[in-house]
């Protein structure tokens, strides 16, 4: 029985196919030649007839036009799919990486086992390099599955990005999810058994019902969004050390790769950045980071790049040039500030009395904080909080009334990506049944509904804020601390500005899933746009394409969660130059005040000088507590102002604070100079992204290809911001077919993603894209093909570009990859097109230089040739090809060669074993797929 090697050409089923890995003696798993992967079949040997092929030359009476050329070219590398080059994923990719985002992928390749932490600044694309990690592994055959951890709120949107940009399916593995999915499963197979790509809810899959399961069915590769969240350090206790003990327990496996996502690995605790790094390599923990070999042993696994790192790495990549921030005051208006001076007496006065035990007092203590807080956030969000249980009142102990006090009122939550970050703390802490206590709280939510509208001066700010940033052409988000806040500033601003915007809200009360639905139902809507929400968009969530400015409605008690807020728009990706971010601080109101003062502005001075934001020092909630205890207990005297004398509340508490927080700045600093990669060299990655372009075109080669196809097919165009809109109805039957059904029509094709339901994305994967590049190829290798057909194999022009006669040959090359892997070696097939030229006649070629030959394919035409003249032309050319074979199948050596040594180098920085077992072979001899004669042109303008 005839054995076939991977790589080879055969002929079956009246077609010619390539030989794919996994095929054996008794089945060939195959790809139709010029076909997809969807086209892959499997032949049976010993019942079907299989011949070795040889790919046929052109023929001469098919002679094209100029455009041929460079149409047919284009159309094989759209259709390529394993090409040639260290990164096998790419060909299969919706987005063209920027060159800073190949470093962590670099980096990955240097590791048997891939264990590395991307800690990149907010908005430079750390789920892009991630997935770009996952994608390369999952090609090479390096991992077999892929699992994602998040938050329950980002699913979706990991999912989109999976899908849209890097063609990999993955299911949601959510509490809502997981009985659909578990349906038809077998009594031993897991979820994760039957879906090698999913996205789980970390904190579904981390309670004792699931985990164990999940632990063992669990893939072997893993990223890990937000990872600072899934870390113990040392005072954790509950979601957060459950997480810990999760992801710990999949680290554990030594040959799981792993990829731990965060803006903030360092919080503050060395502990929990400890633990962090010791999910890598429980060696890392224990480093030395003081050291130059500590730090450069874990520059190894971590890569920490601020925007300017990055902003001119290789190209320029498109980040605002500049944030402006601004503080916009308000004053309470007579009724507010006697409400509120009531309300602060309320809180003094329960907090001094110690009635009931230290526990009672704790509890007061929290519910007064809280009360303030939903007092500075609106009339709505006071009321309700007044008639809600206050959150420590349920507790047993002083110390988890202050757990859960510092949660719910201070933003300190541990578990950090739950969903209960803009839901009431409550105020009412009296016992059950009436009570004067109560009463006295009911009081006060009926004054303070009667406040909303035209007695709250700091809606009215808002107002002037989000009408300003309107006529300035900004489309604001405005982020509330309260679900109830959120609700009541929606409902004035629709009022207030008519139909000068649309106005929607997101909060925490919708499902993640009808969040992102209302974004873009909000975005769809001509005209200006206000985004009203809370903190449950303030990770993750990319809102840059829609929205340029931030107002800060209420103030964040922890100020990186403003950071989170103002990163929303102020990332890769804005087109916007400058964002905003406005902040609206009550003048005459202590409560943000003191937030202010101990921490927001320092935070943004410190973001300002440099670059990126630092983590609060722990002790900045001891200080923030301490200053809003003593303006509770201790009473200024009856003649001072409410805020005179705020000044020296915890002053000497809030210089040590900031000297604390500088000190941190500028080991920050230090330690970003160290991970920001200086180990890969740019040199390194324009070599490899040189490659890249070269074997798979660029995003302008698809659309000029796309566009140049389109016309030549009777397609016309209208052009937009986004690209062209181009009429499909006029396309050949055959392409009207194999586009996607029900697209829209006539047929958007934008430059950039995402792009709306039914309009193609100008990139190699999309489905529109690649039924137009599979018409254009297989019309022009089928002679005998219907319709119009763009390209032609061969073709003869007169042009100025040439003296002498030259002809210029498209090839394919056909490469049997090996690479070595955990079980054994991998066998591949990668596919690299070629243009080669030389002058003269065939036998006695002079082969052009490679700038020469890139510049035959722009040439223009400079006279015609007669069609017999060119056919004898033709016939003499490719009756001579035999004698071009060996510079041709020297040349598929040295692609191959070249090929090796490219995934040799990505690899030996790390003496990785297994080196020396990466072999490629050339197949030849090669496919000469298109022949193109340049005469020069006669003077006279002779034909």
């Amino acid at each position: 029985m005839q054995s076939f090697t991977v790589g080879s050409l055969v002929r079956a089923r009246g077609r010619d196919w390539v030989v794919l890995p996994d095929s054996g003696p008794e089945m060939l798993v195959v790809r139709p030649l010029g076909g997809s992967d969807d086209e892959v079949a499997g032949i049976l040997t010993g019942i079907e007839q299989v011949t070795q092929a040889t790919f046929p030359p052109p023929l001469p009476e098919d002679a094209g036009n100029a455009l041929s050329a460079g149409l047919l070219r284009t159309a094989l590398q759209v259709g390529f799919r394993a090409t040639a080059g260290p990164f096998r994923s790419l060909a299969g990719l919706a987005v063209e990486p920027r060159p800073y985002q190949l470093v962590p992928l670099l980096m990955a390749l240097r590791q048997e086992t891939v264990r590395l932490l991307i800690a990149d600044d907010v908005g430079i694309g750390k789920t892009v390099e991630a997935s770009l990690i996952a994608a390369e592994l999952l090609a090479q055959g390096s991992a077999r599955g892929l699992t994602v951890l998040c938050s329950p709120a980002l699913a979706e949107q990991w999912q989109a990005e999976l899908a849209s940009k890097f063609r990999i399916d993955a299911e949601l593995v959510l509490s809502s999810t997981v009985k659909k999915l578990e349906r038809g499963l077998f009594d031993d197979q897991s979820v994760f058994d039957r879906y090698p790509y999913t996205i789980v809810s970390t904190d579904f899959i981390k309670s004792a019902k699931h985990r164990d399961d999940f632990v063992r069915a669990c893939p072997d590769l893993v990223i890990v969004d937000e990872a600072h969240t899934c870390v113990a350090d040392g005072s954790s206790s509950g979601g957060r050390t459950l997480r810990y003990d999760l992801v710990r327990k999949l680290a554990a496996k030594k040959d799981r790769h792993l990829l731990l996502v965060t803006a903030t690995p360092h919080s503050g605790k060395d502990e929990g950045f400890r633990n962090l790094i010791g999910l890598l390599d429980p060696e890392l923990a224990d480093l030395n980071l003081a050291t130059a070999k500590g730090r450069d042993r874990l520059a190894k696994h971590m890569v920490q790049r601020r925007r300017g790192d990055i902003r001119k790495f290789l190209e320029d990549t498109r980040f605002p040039s500049d944030r402006e921030t601004r503080e916009e005051q308000y004053y309470l208006t007579e009724d507010y500030r006697k409400l509120f001076d009531a309300v602060l007496a309320y809180a003094r006065e329960t907090v001094r009395d110690s009635s009931g035990g230290h526990l009672r007092q704790r509890v007061r203590y929290w519910s007064a904080l809280a009360l303030l807080r939903a007092l500075a956030s609106s009339p709505k969000a006071a009321a309700a909080t007044l008639r809600t249980r206050a959150k420590a009142a349920d507790a047993e102990t002083p110390e988890e009334a202050d757990k859960l006090g510092q949660a719910t009122v201070m933003d300190q939550s541990e578990d950090e990506s739950a969903e209960s970050v803009d839901v009431l703390p409550g105020a009412d802490s009296a016992p059950e049944g009436d009570s004067p206590e109560r009463r006295r709280l009911l009081e006060f939510a009926r004054r303070a509904e009667k406040l909303a509208g035209k007695a709250d001066a700091k809606l009215a700010k808002l107002d002037e804020t989000v009408q300003g940033l309107l006529a300035d052409g900004y489309d604001p988000v405005v982020f509330c601390r309260f679900i109830d806040t959120a609700e009541y500033v929606t409902a004035h601003l629709r009022t207030s500005l008519g139909t000068t915007a649309v106005v929607e809200c997101v909060t925490g009360a919708l499902p993640p899933s009808d969040r992102e639905n209302r974004i873009r139902e909000l975005t769809d809507r001509k005209g200006r746009h206000v985004l009203i929400a809370t903190d449950c968009l303030s990770e993750g969530v990319n809102l840059q394409e829609h929205f340029q400015a931030v107002v800060h409605y209420d103030l964040a008690w922890n100020p990186t969660r403003h950071e989170q807020r103002e990163g929303r728009v102020d990332r890769f990706g804005q087109p916007y130059d400058v964002v905003r971010a406005v902040t609206i601080i009550g003048a005459d109101n202590q409560i943000d005040e003191i937030v202010m003062r101990v921490l927001v502005r320092k935070h943004n001075e410190i973001r300002k000088q440099l670059g990126v934001s630092v983590p609060v020092p722990d002790s900045a909630n001891q200080v923030v507590e301490a200053v809003l205890e003593e303006l509770l207990v201790n009473q200024p005297a009856a003649h001072q102002p409410a805020l005179e004398g705020l000044e020296d509340l915890g002053r000497q508490r809030r210089t040590q604070l900031h000297q604390e927080w500088e000190s941190s700045a500028a080991k920050e600093k230090e330690s970003r100079t160290k991970f920001a990669q200086a180990g890969i060299k740019p040199e390194e990655v324009a070599r490899e992204l040189e490659e890249v372009r070269a074997s798979l075109g660029t995003g302008g080669d698809i659309e000029e290809f796309v566009y140049e196809a389109l016309n030549a097919l009777g397609s016309s165009f209208s052009q937009r911001d986004y690209g062209f809109d181009a009429v499909t109805a006029t396309l050949p039957v055959g392409l009207r077919d194999a586009l996607p059904p029900g697209h829209a029509q006539p047929l958007p094709f934008h430059r950039a993603l995402p792009v709306p339901r039914k309009h193609a994305h100008l990139d190699r994967t999309d489905p529109h894209v690649g039924a137009v590049a599979r018409y254009v190829l297989d019309s022009a290798l089928d002679p005998m093909a219907p319709g119009p057909r763009p390209a032609r194999r061969c073709g003869v022009m007169r042009t100025g570009a040439v003296a002498r006669r030259t002809t210029l040959l498209l090839v394919r090359f056909r490469m049997h990859l090996t690479l070595p892997g955990r079980e054994g070696p991998r066998p591949m097939v990668a596919e690299e097109a070629r243009v080669l030229a030389y002058r003269g006649r065939p036998t006695e070629p002079e082969w052009l230089p490679k700038e020469e030959v890139e510049a035959l394919l722009s040439a223009e035409p400079g006279g015609n040739i007669a069609p017999e003249l060119a056919a004898d032309d033709l016939t003499r050319v490719i009756g001579h090809l035999e004698q071009l074979r060996p510079h041709l199948d020297a040349e598929a050596r040295v692609a191959a060669d070249r090929l090796r040594e490219s995934h040799v180098r990505v690899r030996q920085a790390t003496r990785q074993s297994g080196i020396s077992k990466i072999n490629v072979e050339a197949h030849t001899p090669a496919d000469v797929l298109g022949l193109y004669i340049y005469l020069p042109v006669v003077a006279g303008g002779a034909k």
